[in-house]
């Protein structure tokens, strides 16, 4: 290691450095939230502003295990923005019950530092040890309500689940490094470039392919790895619920990015036909399930498993030789990112008062309740729709636009994903039709959530109206970030 490697991996070790100075403030100045909160922010603002100085740079590390490209700079971007995010999101609902801030902004600073360090992994081994080290920290903060037990039940089943996925995925990488010899993307790519010229495909790399694809699925919340799914984000509190939803999916297509796009490109034709099977059945069953929910974060954790979906239209479309569905996912990424955490965010803010709770009823008569909550709630639920100008419109549209590009059975897929599209409608827009057209059961104070909760919800509702209008702001970094593993 030399100063060259730490300063290509600076956003990582700013990280880090910004986790430790989180608990070393709270010990320091003992129930003094400001100081806590504003060393969180703050930290992430100047990790912020690291990851944007090496914008246009490119580089590795660490012998090539770690690389600096416009897709690692993008992924990291958006995971500090959703560090950033949930932190404003969280401190109103966190501190009515009596949790821990400063560890709560701590753990989530860990978790994102390795989502980042996943980013830029070309290593199969470090790649591997990025991912536990963003989902280690998942499942604490999945259970960090202690005292609930639905926080726990949820936990749990989180933690056992992704332990088995993770030494599936382990058990894959393991066949692919014994077969290739190498745990490095591009030895890994050249080695299998030569098995695909070969015409067949041994065993063993079949079950490693086998392996990989199911570990990378759960840690995607694809059917029929998604059991975890609905009881996490229910029993979880809801900023940390929105961290879930976002986080880790957004972390594990930036590990199919760089396993199945980087080290598996060469055997696409193989890989092609699972993953089409997987985002037909994931965003339908993700749709249908949803519609029966009356728990709004119930739905919502549902509706996050369609649209995992819809985002493996676009690794399908890359699969099938269309190189835009790279761009299509990294869209998509940024564009769910902001919408689904505003919708969860407006569902925290009902929730602000302990005992209120997150079925559909909470909702009735909002928007004369609270027309500023209620009409940003019905903004983010019209993206998630795909309801022009917004920002969710251009992410469905570029992804079936990739895949109805590549032709041959994508197309069948591209029509499959646009009638989901429209049956995803009855159920976001029923929470619509009770925040306007139903009168509450019971009457319910407005929320009045804080300063930094305002200001969290107006950047994501900005940015999700700014997105769908001039989609071309997000697409030059998205044609930028999907340029390599062509």
């Amino acid at each position: 290691m030399n100063w060259s490697d730490i300063g290509t991996i600076a956003p990582v070790v700013a990280s880090v450095l910004v986790a430790a100075a989180i608990l070393i403030v709270d010990l320091a100045l003992p129930n003094r939230r400001q100081a806590v909160i504003a060393t969180a922010l703050g930290g992430l603002g100047v990790v912020a502003a690291v990851i944007l100085l090496q914008a246009g740079h490119a580089g590795s590390a660490f012998g090539g295990a770690y690389s600096l490209d416009n897709l690692t700079v993008f992924l990291d971007a958006i995971f500090v923005a959703i560090a950033v995010l949930t932190i404003l999101f969280g401190v109103d609902y966190i501190e009515p019950r009596g949790l821990p801030i400063a560890e709560f902004a701590a753990i989530l600073v860990f978790a994102v530092t390795g989502a980042m360090l996943i980013a830029g992994s070309t290593d199969l081994v470090l790649l591997f040890v990025a991912l536990e080290l963003m989902v280690l920290p998942g499942y604490v903060l999945a259970g960090f309500a202690r005292r609930d037990p639905y926080s726990t039940e949820g936990a749990i089943k989180y933690f056992l689940l992704g332990s088995f996925s993770s030494a599936i995925l382990l058990f894959g990488l393991a066949y692919v490094w014994g077969i290739t010899g190498t745990t490095r993307v591009d030895g890994v790519a050249a080695a299998l470039a030569k098995v695909a010229a070969g015409g067949s495909i041994q065993p063993g790399l079949a079950m490693g392919l086998a392996f990989m694809s199911a570990g990378v699925a759960f840690k995607m919340a694809a059917v029929p790895f998604h059991y975890w799914t609905p009881d996490a984000y229910q029993g979880s509190p809801t900023p940390i619920t929105a961290y879930l939803s976002v986080g880790p999916k957004v972390g594990a297509f930036a590990i199919a990015l760089r396993l199945f796009v980087g080290a598996l490109g060469p055997l696409r034709a193989d890989w092609l036909p699972v993953v089409i099977v997987l985002a037909a059945v994931t965003m339908t069953l993700g749709n249908l399930v949803a519609i029966s929910q009356d728990n709004v974060k119930r739905m919502l954790a549902y509706s996050s498993i369609a649209h995992t979906g819809y985002i493996l239209v676009g690794l399908a479309a890359y699969a099938g030789g269309q190189h835009s569905g790279l761009s299509a996912i990294l869209f998509y990424g940024a564009a769910y990112t902001f919408m689904n955490m505003g919708a969860f965010a407006v569902v925290a803010a009902l929730q602000r008062q302990p005992g209120v709770s997150s079925q559909i009823a909470t909702f009735a008569g909002l928007g004369r309740r609270d027309p500023w909550l209620g009409a940003l709630m019905a903004v983010f639920l019209l993206s998630l729709t795909g309801i022009p100008p917004l920002a969710g419109f251009w992410a469905k549209a570029y992804v079936i636009l990739a895949a109805v590009q590549a032709g041959g059975w994508l197309t069948a897929l591209a029509v499959l994903a646009m009638v989901n599209a429209a049956a995803a409608a009855f159920y976001y827009l029923r929470v619509v039709v009770y925040m306007y057209m139903r009168e509450p059961a019971e009457e319910l104070r407005p929320s009045s959530p804080g300063l930094l909760f305002r200001v969290g919800l107006g950047v994501t509702c900005v940015l999700t109206v700014v997105f769908g209008l001039f989609p071309a702001i997000a697409t030059a970094a998205t044609n930028a970030a999907g340029v390599f593993g062509g």
